[in-house]
C-alpha cells in the first residue's frame, strides 16, 4: 500500500465530529482560510476590515466553540453553546467600529459589520464540526459581497426614485429646486433636514425623488450641477 493511499485511509477513520489533535488542525487551518478568502474581497475593495480582521474574527470564533466542546466534553458539564452565544452578541463592539458616519451624516461600513458578524457565526459552524454549514455560509457570504453588488446596481439603475443628499448654497436656492421640481413634474416624497457644519450659510436635505421615468432620474444623478443652487448630491447607500 502507498503512503497516499494509506493517509487517506487513516483520514477516512477519523471522526471529524470529535476533538483531536487532527480535527482541531483541520479547524483552525479551514478558520484561516474562510475568513482570508472573505477578508480579501473587502481588503480588494478598500473597506475598513480587511484579509487579517476576517481571519481573526473567523479563527477567535473557531477557538470559542472548540474550548467550549472542550470543556463539555472533558469536564461533562456546561452548556457547549453558551461561549458561542457570547461571540454572537460580543462581536458587536468590532462591527460597531466599522461604521463610518461622514462629515455629510453619510453612514458606511454596514456591510463590512454584517459581514464580520457573519464570519464570527461561520467560524463558531467550524469550530463545532458543522462544515457543511461552514462551507455553504461561506460560499453564500462571498456571492452576497461580490455578485449582489452588480444585481443592486442594476436594479437601481432601473429605477424611477433616488435617496440622495443634496448640498445647496442657502435655503432659497434650496425653495427654487422644489419650484424646479413641481415644474418638470418631479415628485419629492421625502424631505428631511440633516446637520452641516458650515459657516458659509449651506443647508443640506436627505431627499426621496422620483422622476418621469428611470432616464430622468440617472441624468439627475450626472447632471445635478446644471440646476442653479446644488453645490453637491451624493445618493445614500444602504
Amino acid at each position: 500500500m502507498s503512503k497516499g493511499a494509506g493517509c487517506i485511509e487513516f483520514i477516512s477513520h477519523i471522526d471529524l465530529a470529535e476533538l483531536n489533535v487532527v480535527t482541531i488542525s483541520i479547524r483552525v487551518l479551514l478558520a484561516v482560510l474562510v475568513g482570508g478568502i472573505i477578508g480579501l474581497e473587502r481588503d480588494i475593495k478598500n473597506h475598513p476590515a480587511g484579509f487579517r480582521t476576517y481571519i481573526l474574527v473567523c479563527l477567535g470564533s473557531t477557538m470559542v466553540m472548540m474550548t467550549n466542546q472542550f470543556i463539555s466534553e472533558t469536564y461533562q458539564t456546561g452548556d457547549p453553546s453558551r461561549m458561542g452565544a457570547q461571540v454572537i452578541s460580543g462581536i458587536g463592539f468590532l462591527g460597531a467600529g466599522t461604521i463610518l458616519i461622514t462629515k455629510n451624516n453619510h453612514v458606511k461600513g454596514l456591510t463590512t459589520a454584517a459581514g464580520l458578524w457573519s464570519a464570527a457565526c461561520i467560524g463558531l459552524a467550524i469550530g463545532i464540526g458543522f462544515y457543511e454549514g461552514a462551507l455553504a455560509g461561506t460560499i453564500s457570504l462571498l456571492i452576497i459581497m461580490t455578485s449582489f453588488q452588480r444585481i443592486k446596481k442594476r436594479i437601481v439603475n432601473q429605477r424611477d426614485m433616488i435617496d440622495c443628499y443634496i448640498i445647496f448654497e442657502s435655503l432659497n436656492a434650496f425653495n427654487e429646486f422644489l419650484s424646479v421640481c413641481l415644474a418638470r413634474n418631479w415628485r419629492v416624497l421625502t424631505i428631511q433636514e440633516e446637520t452641516l457644519h458650515s459657516d458659509e450659510g449651506y443647508v443640506m436635505f436627505f431627499l426621496t425623488l422620483r422622476f418621469n421615468n428611470r432616464i430622468e432620474a440617472r441624468d439627475f444623478v450626472f447632471r445635478y450641477k446644471e440646476i442653479r443652487g446644488i453645490l453637491s448630491l451624493s445618493e445614500s447607500e444602504s
